[in-house]
């Protein structure tokens, strides 16, 4: 059974799903990240213990498919640091072809694991 108005179907707009959940996008040490509540992600190493809570930078928030933009929106995401861990290794590998020339470096770069406790 199709229903039309004016050429237009209405399927599409009665078959979709009516579920919003808070989004926003913050700034931690320099990186933009899209946030919802209780997400867990990794972020560029932030000074702090495991346990303390951060106050991120909010650039957009998406309540309801409302947008808000920047300082006005007047928003708040809290996060907690659940932990300060390191990345896999990268090895930087260099090497002259007939020479005896190769030099090997390695590091592993530092990440703080976070979970957004609120969006407000």
């Amino acid at each position: 059974m199709r229903f039309s108005v004016g050429g237009f179907s209405l399927i599409p707009y009665l078959c979709r799903p009516n579920f919003y959940s808070m989004v926003a996008i913050v700034k931690v040490a320099g990186q933009q990240f899209k946030v919802e509540k209780d997400q867990t992600l990794y972020v560029p190493r932030v000074e702090g213990n495991a346990g303390d809570k951060l106050d991120l930078e909010v650039l957009l928030v998406d309540a309801n498919g409302k947008l808000a933009v920047g300082a006005t929106s007047g928003s708040k995401v809290q996060a907690e640091i659940v932990d300060q861990v390191k990345g896999d290794t990268v090895i930087a590998y260099k090497q002259k072809r007939r020479k005896g020339f190769h030099k090997k470096k390695g590091h592993r770069t530092a990440y703080t694991k976070i979970k957004v406790v609120s969006i407000a």
